[in-house]
């Protein structure tokens, strides 16, 4: 790997990576949407790229490279937009970098943006850069932020006004250095034996299992508003089967004087209710709920709220307008069902993860519409966010079409005595403000999840996960909380706190590798033993087994498809028994081959997908299929046209 990745930074920079947490999630963040007051111009395509491979990885800083266009600073190569940078080169130091990369861009914005009176107000976002960014625009900073899921923006408004004709030049630095406070942690080992390693060698060591890929994974846009905006809007919503009420808040920023009118039209365009001011509720006669895909004939159903708002600034009248998508729907946890709009709901779906061949972790469209084709088709009704929150794109998707969402957090690999101090968890704490703020108004989101398989044997679990569950349903009393563990369930110091039991294991895998025979035994004392103790519903939250696709094997034997196909049936036959107690779910690991680090037991990732990477089925994803449109079929109203359609989908 080189020279260390901040070794030799000058003290103020060296501090980025070591402030963890100091920040709140102040403020809010809306999608950029454009609207008749508001404009968005995507940043996509090629960006000037260049990694720091100074010894300290911090020639960048020293030599002050925001200050001047990127490519007069040294050799610069292109970069897509979003991706992960690691596959796009055939450079094998890149593949495997640690340390300060640096992205730039330069933008000719509209006339328009730059010459009215400041009325106008430009951002620029970034819907995600892995994992510790600093923005500089014109070569002064605007922003900095850390993490690596998440959306962050700067009001770059002061820093173009009065530059008509003059491209706007944007400079990212970005680290994707992982340490014991960063979520997810991770750790720099120094390789110190000169006569095995070069001088400076170090490593980047993780406790996850997944390719720690790193860039602009998302959409960078510039968008306007008004310099009096709505900054934020926050909905919750409660229903009968003949009204319901939806419950909203809404917060301007840049004036304490203006006026709020709010319309709900339904998906014809006719206003269901109407309201004004910054708080309220609307009234909605014989509502159409949101309801999960294979629970209803039309899933997924949402309304649109129009807010307005108007206000003087500046001796002119100024309107802003934002439309929101909202779906009516209401989620309740008893000790033995997960309901949804008081109906039982059972999760039959997948573990993901934002992957794929070249492009990383950088979203994209085919791919994301392809992953939708296949999880319905699949019959799959719901995802978790393994193990971090997946693109805003990606979300709405979820919401349009019914797929209910576990929404979890980067909080993997929280393995290390010194990723439970509070250094970490005020940090974790902020992670969770940023995600709620995003995904606080989306109905497929059903509960959030803060962490998977942590060290929660720990005796500093406790508090840890106390703290955070407790600031989550402080954030948002409207949703169940829980954490995924594959500890001991007389061990887990977190469990008691949450709503839902989240387990993990690998029965005839990882544990008796080999013996299928022991999986029915196993399974179902773990469900026993984890209900006896918590009289809380349970998610089977990953199962699974590796297959190489075509390796063949009968009797079946580990890595064919047969032995991938034939765990699954043991693992099911098990379901089926205790989700008429208290089982509400089962989530397979994992719906698509991913990459990892490079391992004796990982032959180019990890193969516990029952799609390849690119996306081609092996034969446990027909056993899965045949399943879950089984389960949907027993369990829904569908009419029995979309029944019968099941296997075109």
């Amino acid at each position: 790997s080189g020279g260390g990745p901040g070794c030799g930074m000058a003290a103020g920079w060296r501090l980025l990576l070591l402030l963890a947490g100091l920040g709140r999630a102040a403020g809010g963040m809306l999608y950029p949407r454009e609207t008749p007051s508001r404009e968005r111009k995507e940043l996509g395509g090629l960006w000037s790229f260049r990694a720091d491979f100074s010894a300290g990885r911090d020639a960048g800083f020293v030599q002050r490279w925001y200050r001047q266009p990127l490519r007069q600073t040294g050799p610069v190569i292109d970069m897509p937009v979003p991706a992960s940078f690691n596959d796009i080169t055939q450079d094998p130091s890149l593949e495997n970098y640690i340390g300060w990369v640096w992205y730039e861009k330069e933008v000719l914005l509209p006339l328009r943006w730059l010459q009215d009176d400041l009325n106008t107000r430009v951002v620029l976002r970034f819907g995600s850069a892995h994992y510790y960014s600093v923005v500089w625009v014109n070569g002064v900073q605007v922003v900095e932020h850390e993490g690596g899921h998440l959306p962050f923006e700067a009001d770059i408004s002061s820093i173009i006004q009065g530059s008509p004709g003059v491209p706007c030049r944007i400079t990212v630095a970005l680290n994707n250095t992982l340490t014991p406070h960063t979520l997810p942690p991770g750790s720099i080992q120094y390789m110190n034996d000169k006569t095995r390693y070069p001088k400076n060698y170090f490593v980047q060591n993780i406790r996850f299992d997944f390719f720690n890929y790193a860039g602009i994974h998302r959409p960078v846009v510039l968008y306007t508003t008004p310099s009096v905006y709505i900054d934020d809007i926050t909905v919750t919503t409660t229903s009968s089967e003949s009204v319901a009420m939806v419950q909203y808040q809404v917060s301007v920023v840049g004036s304490t004087i203006y006026s709020l009118s709010l319309s709900l039209r339904d998906q014809e365009g006719k206003v269901v209710a109407t309201g004004d001011g910054p708080a309220g509720e609307l009234k909605v006669l014989n509502p159409n709920l949101w309801w999960p895909y294979l629970m209803h004939e039309n899933p997924g159903y949402r309304y649109s709220l129009e807010v307005k708002m108007q206000a003087q600034a500046n001796g002119v009248l100024l309107e802003d307008v934002y439309t929101l998508p909202v779906g009516i729907r209401t989620v309740h946890v008893t000790s033995t069902q997960f309901l949804i709009n008081g109906r039982p709901f059972y999760f039959h779906g997948v573990n993901k993860h934002e992957d794929a061949d070249i492009r990383g972790k950088g979203l994209d469209w085919p791919l994301v519409v392809k992953d939708f084709n296949l999880l319905r088709w699949l019959g799959a009704n719901s995802f978790r966010t393994s193990h971090y929150p997946y693109a805003e794109e990606i979300m709405d998707l979820c919401d349009a079409y019914g797929i209910v969402v576990i929404d979890e957090c980067p909080g993997v690999g929280i393995k290390m005595p010194e990723s439970f101090g509070n250094k970490s968890l005020q940090h974790h704490l902020v992670v969770m403000e940023e995600l709620i703020r995003r995904d606080k108004n989306r109905p497929s989101v059903v509960m959030w999840s803060v962490a998977n398989e942590p060290a929660s044997e720990l005796p500093p679990a406790a508090y840890y996960f106390k703290t955070v569950i407790a600031h989550t349903k402080a954030l948002d009393p409207s949703r169940p909380v829980t954490f995924v563990t594959d500890a001991n369930y007389a061990l887990d110091h977190g469990a008691p706190y949450v709503d839902v039991i989240c387990v993990n294991s690998y029965f005839s895998w990882y544990h008796d590798p080999g013996h299928l025979e022991v999986i029915p035994l196993q399974l179902t004392t773990q469900f026993e033993n984890w209900y006896k103790t918590y009289q809380k519903p349970i998610i089977q939250s990953e199962y699974g087994a590796d297959s190489v696709p075509g390796l063949h094997s009968d009797p079946p034997l580990m890595f064919s498809e047969e032995y991938q196909k034939a765990m699954l049936r043991e693992y099911h036959s098990v379901f089926d028994k205790k989700r008429k107690e208290y089982v509400i779910g089962e989530l397979i690991w994992n719906f698509a081959d991913f990459m990892t680090n490079q391992g004796t037991t990982r032959v180019l990732g990890n193969k516990k997908g029952i799609f390849t990477r690119q996306r081609q089925p092996k034969s446990a994803a027909f056993v899965l299929k045949e399943r879950y449109w089984k389960i949907a079929n027993e369990s829904s109203c569908l009419p029995p046209i979309i029944k019968s359609h099941a296997l075109f989908l």
